[in-house]
């Protein structure tokens, strides 16, 4: 059995048919089962133990380029394989006896059955004190795991010791870092005070993520150069205003037509980290090829208006006040994307501003073709611009406000 042959496989497969998988997923639930059998390496599915099963979990979790769904469905393909074809009745102590896996798999069906409510509920406070979709998905994400760790219990019956015991389940088994910590205990906090409207109670004594000081990256002015040489057309620009600016990589794709002055060489970062405004310097060298992307992006906005394309995505409270704001030019996207997309709110289909995953590879890409052997991000140039500043003499507080920092001793790091 630790080489399945052809028949097996024909038997798995009549077996998901059985259990009344959809033809268009069967071939997915085999290719697990077979990514299951190559991490065996060559131990028979009889003689499988449940640390096994929860290892291998465990390492598709861990896996940045494996989503929560795919993790499930693995889940679902194994538990199939054993308890349903094979007979053998080891999984579900598998699953019990990984402990740091306890949180990760959401069984999404089962989850709306029994909080479809609550979910909605949530979705519908948090839109409206105009979080950031981003925080959103990451609470969402949060939420889930939260009810899953409790075997999706409703949150009404879980009191004080029972939020201690999970984010003290992600310091302990899961790793987490102090930041990561941080935004699970906003997004529970979240779910008790604003969507469920009671206390969570006291639960301050869990044990707490250790918090590291580390040194952030900085790139000398001679690598910025040299990876921006390696870089061509709007993904050029955008770095450039990264490093030049000190933004924000969400800052720099969210920008408008009307945050740039060109008369007075500013940027105005609008609802920037902790939904705050923020002015900082648009520099020189950027000037000219910041005005032919915004002629490229003028190209787009004609033919979206040719077209009668829903406008660009603006707050719900400013597009009540203004319906038509979205359709003025002023408030297009300085990089919009060349496709039109879907908006997963309102499910309107509009222009959005470039995917940010897509300028983390060109920068990445960039900095090893230019030879720099550091650890390259988009946030790198930001923590070059603000050391290149303290280097050049600036004041510790106009850097602050540059940044965007809240506190100073953020800031300070740099020095």
């Amino acid at each position: 059995m630790s080489n399945p042959d052809h028949a097996f496989w024909n038997d798995y497969t009549i077996t998901l048919q059985k259990l009344a998988i959809p033809e268009a997923k069967i071939n997915y639930y085999a290719l697990w089962v077979k990514r299951f059998e190559k991490f065996l390496h060559g131990v028979p599915f009889n003689q499988v133990a449940p640390d096994m099963v929860a290892a291998f979990l465990s390492n598709l979790q861990n896996d940045e380029e494996i989503a929560d769904w795919q993790v499930s469905q693995a889940k679902h393909a194994l538990k199939i394989l054993f308890q349903n074809h094979l007979k053998i009745n080891l999984y579900q102590s598998g699953i019990r006896q990984a402990e740091q896996f306890k949180d990760s798999i959401v069984d999404d069906s089962r989850l709306q059955k029994l909080h479809g409510d609550l979910l909605k509920r949530f979705e519908s406070e948090i839109r409206l004190r105009h979080y950031s979709y981003r925080t959103e998905q990451a609470y969402l994400f949060w939420i889930k795991r939260f009810l899953s760790f409790h075997d999706l219990k409703s949150p009404s019956s879980l009191g004080p010791s029972d939020i201690k015991k999970y984010l003290s389940f992600l310091a302990q088994k899961r790793n987490v870092s102090a930041s990561t910590q941080n935004q699970a205990l906003n997004a529970i906090v979240f779910l008790y005070v604003q969507t469920l409207r009671r206390n969570p109670g006291d639960f301050k004594d869990f044990t707490h993520a250790k918090r590291p000081i580390l040194v952030p990256t900085v790139l000398t002015k001679d690598e910025v150069n040299r990876m921006l040489e390696k870089l061509e057309g709007v993904y050029k620009v955008m770095a450039g205003l990264l490093w030049g600016s000190g933004l924000r990589l969400s800052e720099c794709l969210q920008l408008r037509i009307q945050d740039i002055d060109f008369e007075t060489n500013q940027i105005i970062v609008r609802n920037g980290k902790g939904a705050k405004d923020r002015v900082t310097m648009l520099p020189q060298r950027f000037i000219e090829p910041l005005k032919e992307q915004i002629e490229k992006s003028k190209k787009l906005y004609d033919a979206d208006r040719a077209h009668k394309t829903t406008g660009v995505f603006i707050w719900p409270a400013l597009e009540r006040k203004f319906p038509n704001a979205g359709k003025k030019w002023c408030w297009q996207f300085v990089f919009p994307s060349e496709k039109l997309s879907i908006d997963p709110r309102s499910r309107l289909v509009r222009r959005h501003h470039l995917y940010p995953d897509v300028l983390q590879r060109h920068v990445k890409q960039a900095a090893f073709d230019a030879g720099i052997v550091k650890r390259v991000s988009c946030h790198t140039l930001r923590h070059s611009f603000a050391t290149q500043l303290l280097q050049n003499g600036a004041d510790i507080r106009t850097v602050q406000e540059l940044l965007g920092h809240s506190d100073i001793s953020t800031t300070m790091i740099y020095t």
